[in-house]
């Protein structure tokens, strides 16, 4: 992997959105250097003046379903839930994401270089998530980390897929029993594990131990209100520390119970029709409220629910109904990094993190006139942009 200097770089200050002007040096696919003017002499090193248009770290969803549901498949493609079993907490989503969704051109081409990606909504335990880059053809070599998260899901998704079908759960009661249930025997498991009385490994209860052990993050699929605070009282049960809110359309109806118990959103998707009763409360300005009220908040496209290159102008939408074009950057950059628990890697352009980098030929909240022209992840360029593209 070539060398690369980027002269000329229009950097943004993420503490007061000021605009400065600095060289980037990239070798073995991280961030060098950082500096006024850069001499490095090298024969291989590929120099580009980026002639002061903006450069930014590359953008982070930390909420999809890229690969597993593929586009232009079909049903062949729909990965994303096991609905034979409610309870499924040892399936990986590594398992099932092809890298060859043609998603995955559209990511890069929009400047998305880094995604999570999971299990769907229908069982109240879903599985395992994993974070990954967005530029690449072996899985296993575009991770950033996995598994990530363990998924659970309230609400409407997981009482229609089984209870219409006479099938527990039937109630919201019924959804957070088995989840209860599952940490309960996966406490006991792992406490025999510890004591060495185990003699048979149990996949389901393995794939627990890192969350109840705090390696892990428990993202919790709840759009209503008193759904957002049952995942936060079942956090609590079990002691787990690392807790996100997935969607959260009525959480700013509990923001200052978010705040008090720090615990982020990952907000969205927010250009889907309300399809459902849990979105009859979804608000444009729902980010712009709880960012207000202190909240950490990122912004998702939910992939495929948004298309995967509608990361942009979702935080552009934000925009419009008030949040400031700095938190907007930030919800699809440095705060989503945050969330991911990937903030020491990706999220910033800073010496020694990822060289996932995008170079835009305007404001990149300028939705109308601005273009991504090049993105680079891992200090590699894998878009260019062309009259034809």
């Amino acid at each position: 992997m070539n060398p690369i200097l980027l002269k000329n770089c229009l950097l943004t200050n993420y503490h007061d959105y000021s605009k400065f002007t600095k060289d980037i040096l990239i070798t073995h696919g991280k961030i060098q250097q950082i500096a006024d003017t850069i001499d490095f002499q090298c024969e291989n090193l590929k120099t580009i003046d980026v002639k002061e248009q903006y450069v930014l770290p590359g953008f982070v969803d930390c909420h999809t379903h890229i690969g597993i549901i593929e586009e232009a498949t079909g049903k062949l493609g729909l990965d994303n839930n096991e609905t034979s079993n409610p309870v499924t907490p040892h399936l990986r989503a590594i398992d099932a994401i092809n890298p060859l969704d043609i998603a995955f051109k559209d990511a890069v081409k929009a400047g998305v270089t880094c995604v999570m990606s999971g299990p769907g909504s229908n069982n109240p335990v879903g599985g395992l998530n994993t974070v990954l880059k967005t530029h690449g053809n072996i899985i296993d070599n575009m991770i950033v980390k996995d598994p990530y998260g363990l998924k659970i899901a309230f609400g409407e998704d997981p009482m229609c897929c089984y209870g219409n079908k006479g099938n527990c759960p039937v109630t919201r009661m019924a959804v957070a029993a088995l989840i209860r249930e599952l940490f309960m025997r996966a406490q006991d498991y792992m406490e025999q594990k510890e004591q060495g009385k185990i003699k048979e490994r149990n996949i389901r209860l393995e794939a627990v131990i890192p969350l109840l052990k705090g390696d892990m993050f428990l993202r919790a699929h709840a759009h209503r209100a008193d759904d957002i605070i049952t995942a936060i009282r079942i956090a609590e049960e079990f002691n787990i520390k690392k807790l996100v809110i997935e969607h959260g359309t009525e959480a700013h109806l509990v923001s200052d119970y978010l705040k008090e118990k720090n615990i982020p959103v990952a907000f969205g998707p927010m250009l889907t029709p309300r399809i459902k009763m849990e979105l009859r409360k979804r608000n444009y300005s729902s980010a712009l409220h709880l960012v207000e009220a202190g909240i950490k908040v990122a912004l998702m496209t939910d992939h495929p629910y948004n298309s995967i290159d509608q990361l942009r102008p979702v935080a552009l939408l934000a925009v419009s109904e008030g949040l400031k074009p700095l938190d907007a950057l930030k919800s699809i950059t440095t705060n989503a990094a945050e969330i991911l628990g990937c903030d020491n890697r990706i999220g910033k352009i800073k010496t020694g993190y990822d060289a996932d980098i995008i170079i835009l030929n305007g404001d990149p909240l300028d939705m109308v006139n601005t273009k991504v022209v090049k993105t680079i992840i891992n200090g590699e360029i894998v878009f260019e942009r062309t009259i034809s593209n």
